[in-house]
């Protein structure tokens, strides 16, 4: 009980606002990949960044249907729309805990609120990232790739031909550094990036493939790209985490032998 005491945005002890990180389910309506804490502290939040209003109050009213949902006021952050960062500070200032919350998985990453965040730093409020589900960390849980030198690379440049030689580089630095490089793509053009992606890497280096993650339809697996040029999955429209990682096994082990282990602290001297 003291934990969820001190996650409460709404401590009296606590003069400062608070700037919360609030992760959503990744698949609709999967309301058990959220903590419970988590669902406790959006309970206790008036005030809130979101990506779309409609489905926030819907998300809201979803983990607590006793929720005042016409008492909570919400501005709206995008790629599109930028924050009105000048209401954020406002909020803050009068002692406010605010929310931050994007359509899916954890905010900040791959989506909208790193602006907050950012201006919520310098101002020197605290920022809480609360646990949730994350598509990234997921696929590369469940890829069998390098999870200690991994890259997200987000969005690949959409026009030729910066997006070959994106594709070409990702697998460059894959080998050059052992590294796991994971990417995403607006989901009616996965199709096409995979096909690209068997075109201009070569036949040995390994895709994981990670879509609707945490739903009913969940769909993961790493082949080299080989098999997945022999048969492709339809992913028109799924959301999609892809990895890469550059060569077969035997390839990465070898690299994995040449590269110096890291220096461990001896908790003895």
């Amino acid at each position: 009980m003291s934990h969820l005491n001190s996650l409460n945005p709404e401590n009296k002890q606590k003069a400062r606002g608070k700037v919360y990180l609030i992760p959503v389910p990744i698949a609709a309506d999967q309301l058990h990949t959220v903590p419970q804490s988590v669902k406790e502290v959006c309970s206790s939040l008036h005030f809130f960044y979101v990506e779309n209003t409609r489905t926030a109050r819907r998300y809201l009213k979803a983990i607590d249907p006793d929720v005042a949902i016409d008492m909570l006021q919400f501005e709206e952050v995008s790629n599109r729309h930028k924050p009105d960062l000048t209401i954020f500070k406002q909020w803050l200032e009068q002692g406010h805990s605010v929310g931050i919350m994007s359509e899916a998985g954890c905010p900040g990453v791959a989506d909208p609120g790193s602006d907050l965040v950012a201006k919520a730093q310098e101002w020197n409020y605290k920022v809480i990232p609360l646990v949730g589900p994350s598509s990234i960390l997921l696929a590369l849980m469940g890829s069998g790739f390098n999870g200690q030198g991994f890259r997200f690379a987000g969005y690949l440049p959409v026009k030729e031909p910066m997006r070959s030689k994106a594709i070409k580089d990702l697998e460059t630095l894959s080998a050059q550094n052992n590294e796991t490089q994971i990417f995403i793509e607006t989901p009616y053009r996965n199709n096409q990036l995979l096909q690209e992606i068997i075109k201009h890497c070569k036949a040995n280096t390994r895709l994981c493939i990670a879509a609707d993650l945490t739903s009913d339809n969940e769909f993961l697996k790493t082949l080299p790209l080989a098999s997945w040029k022999q048969k492709s999955p339809e992913l028109h429209k799924r959301p999609v985490i892809f990895l890469l990682m550059a060569g077969n096994l035997q390839d990465v082990e070898k690299r994995q032998n040449q590269t110096v282990p890291p220096r461990r602290l001896d908790i003895n001297t």
